[in-house]
């Protein structure tokens, strides 16, 4: 198929490169030209296992290209995908602009029918919102036709979306044409041969689908969080209680395992937004406040333990820090939980000496001031930052973080303490090796002697 996808950040680029892997023709259209010259060069702007190496191979068999100007990439497109930013306005709800930007633009541009697709994650009524803006431009301009506007919502991991888009669990399709519903079961069938999972429902519940589903797993870190914390009060292991009901297949194993706190584009964005979706209808929005507020919380606990754990006095003190993305596999920092820890313990005075697989390059242009200083030391080794350090904390599980060697780690600290920030260590070896380990709703277990170090 002739496709057109508007829109070259995460969801869009993803959305692009996999489309004409599957042998689709594929014009990316982005309004930053020098965005479209890199990628148009096969850089690609974002960090995301093997993006990189199938765009290039896409661009280099003509299957997929970029531009800067919008009527060339419509031009021939039977399908248009709208995968522009939807960030949180001042109050939480989620900001159409660019959205309905592009739904004007096209309103001007168009010369024929076709099918428009909402791919960005937008409010219940956004897709009537952009057919009634387009139909009103061509009307205007004495085009004949109607445009149709469906929503396809994307579930993409960040870390993993080209495997999550190439073999997707589910296909959510919303759309009330049946010509714009084949059009799609057509382009997704060769993503759905092994198992069809292409479910087809109105446009406003599709677009709801995408809030309700983040918003449900955002609950379940946000519970099993505060289970942890209950925990630690009663001297009860959370690893224990996730196991427990965790082989209940009612709850099951995903999304249950305390850590300190959630991040990203996603959840964070879309619980607000709901919350303000709800609001506006005048509903009171309980457990998602709670999900929220519990997140917030999270995000301190492990500079409360750090300070816990010096009786207040972190001034002076280095703190060696694992990871600093929101989660493994990507180095996006929105909303990251390392964040939080990391303005708190530059504040305190700390020096921290910090390494992430992909995030330094992030971390380094917010905190340049600090890296001059000194107070702030990035590094690429994760043993290199354990020198001379007086606590160790883990806050993104990258695999190289997994299985270190705790006995090299042990001689290069000062202090021999380690802070899980989510839990993926063996608390009694460490103990066997020497340290004092802190978990999440875990309790303390082990000394703590400095080290020659």
């Amino acid at each position: 198929m002739q496709i057109c996808v508007i829109g070259a950040g995460y969801v869009g680029l993803v959305t692009a490169t996999c489309f004409a892997e599957m042998g689709n023709q594929v014009v990316c259209v982005e309004r930053d030209p020098q965005r479209v010259a890199r990628l148009a060069q096969g850089e690609v702007p974002i960090y995301e296992p093997g993006l990189e190496s199938m765009l290039r191979a896409q661009l280099a068999s003509g299957q997929l290209s970029f531009s800067a100007q919008l009527k060339s990439g419509i031009r021939r497109a039977e399908i248009i995908f709208i995968a522009v930013g939807t960030p949180s306005g001042e109050d939480g709800s989620a900001d159409l602009s660019h959205v309905l930007a592009v739904a004007d633009e096209l309103g001007e541009r168009l010369e024929r029918s076709c099918l428009v697709v909402d791919k960005s994650t937008v409010p219940v009524g956004t897709a009537e919102r952009v057919a009634q803006r387009i139909n009103a431009g061509l009307a205007r301009r004495d085009v004949r036709g109607r445009v149709t506007v469906a929503s396809n919502p994307e579930f993409l991991k960040e870390g993993s979306a080209v495997e999550d888009f190439m073999r997707p669990d589910r296909v959510i399709v919303g759309c009330d044409d049946e010509r714009g519903r084949e059009l799609l079961r057509r382009l997704y069938a060769p993503f759905l041969r092994n198992h069809d999972r292409l479910l087809c429902m109105g446009v406003r519940a599709a677009e709801f689908s995408k809030y309700a589903a983040n918003a449900f797993l955002a609950t379940k870190i946000s519970f099993i969080n505060e289970m942890a914390g209950i925990c630690a009060r009663l001297g009860v292991d959370i690893e224990e209680v996730r196991r427990g009901i965790g082989s209940d297949r009612r709850i099951g194993t995903h999304f249950i395992y305390a850590g300190c706190g959630y991040g990203g584009s996603c959840f964070p964005k879309d619980v607000k937004a709901l919350i303000r979706t709800a609001e506006h209808e005048g509903i009171e929005p309980g457990i998602l406040r709670a999900v929220e507020a519990r997140n917030a919380l999270q995000k301190t606990l492990l500079f409360q333990a750090l300070r816990e754990h010096f009786n207040g006095h972190l001034h002076g003190r280095v703190v060696a820090l694992w990871g600093l993305a929101f989660k493994p596999g990507t180095d996006d920092l929105r909303e990251a939980p390392s964040l939080v820890l990391l303005e708190a313990l530059l504040n305190a005075g700390a020096k921290v000496q910090a390494c992430d697989p992909a995030a330094n390059a992030g971390v380094a242009a917010r905190y340049g001031q600090a890296i001059e200083s000194g107070q702030l030391v990035l590094s690429e080794s994760p043993y290199a930052v354990c020198q001379g350090a007086d606590a160790l904390v883990l806050v993104t599980e990258w695999k190289q973080f997994r299985q270190p060697d705790f006995a090299r780690i042990r001689g290069a600290m000062r202090m021999p303490v380690v802070f899980d920030g989510r839990n993926i260590y063996d608390a009694d070896q460490l103990v066997e090796l020497g340290f004092l380990y802190r978990g999440i709703g875990r309790p303390a277990v082990g000394s703590c002697k400095a080290s020659a170090a």
